[in-house]
């Protein structure tokens, strides 16, 4: 098992997945997202809707994965995008289609329309808007959703890392998602535990991604 992983480091390990070991961003994400998913149906109990906002990248696409598995086991949460569904690319895409594919909605937020979610009604929210590769401050259309969801009382799951957090230094990159846990993939990341991380991430389960380090 890796020690603290920077925002480096954990792009390395996916790079050498991807080419020493054949194991596809795709793969990589159905495993992220599964693990995500069991975790949330281990805290959901007594817990009210579940709703899961995801970006438009791979944090996103862990997001979209989860859903998809929640779906399997019988639970069925409200899905936001964070941006327009014609905006998600590469695997992420894949997994979107998955679930439109399911007849499922997925409905697309922005900073205009935001404030008319409901968020009172979560008792869990999933937060999958951004990961562990953000380096520059929030974007508006981020920063009004995180706004949201540290606003509601409901439970809150980052998925890897905490959105708004930098994963490297624990620094808060303008705004960032107040978990009550964090799940993250392979090992912590170095900014969960100095910085602002740990009053951010909450409590931290490690789950492997079934890439052999």
């Amino acid at each position: 098992m890796p020690g603290l992983l920077t925002i480096k480091t954990a792009r390395a390990i996916d790079r050498k997945a991807r080419e020493k070991f054949g194991i596809s961003t795709l793969v990589l994400m159905e495993n992220a997202g599964s693990a995500v998913a069991r975790e949330i149906v281990k805290s959901c109990k007594g817990k009210k809707k579940i709703a899961i906002f995801c970006g438009k990248g791979n944090n996103g696409g862990d997001g979209l994965v989860a859903a998809r598995h929640l779906l399997a086991q019988g639970i069925n949460p409200d899905i936001f995008l964070a941006g327009k569904l014609l905006e998600v690319r590469n695997e992420a895409k894949t997994n979107l289609e998955v679930l439109l594919n399911l007849k499922r909605k997925v409905i697309e937020v922005n900073e205009i329309n935001v404030d008319k979610i409901n968020i009172a009604k979560y008792g869990l929210i999933i937060d999958a808007l951004l990961g562990v590769g953000l380096t520059g401050q929030v974007r508006a259309s981020y920063s009004e959703l995180i706004r949201l969801i540290n606003s509601s009382k409901a439970y809150i799951v980052s998925v890897d890392i905490p959105s708004g957090l930098d994963a490297t230094t624990g620094e808060i990159l303008g705004c960032c998602v107040k978990a009550d846990k964090t799940i993250t993939f392979i090992a912590k990341k170095r900014g969960m535990v100095i910085g602002d991380g740990p009053k951010y991430c909450g409590k931290i389960i490690v789950v492997n991604l079934g890439i052999p380090i």
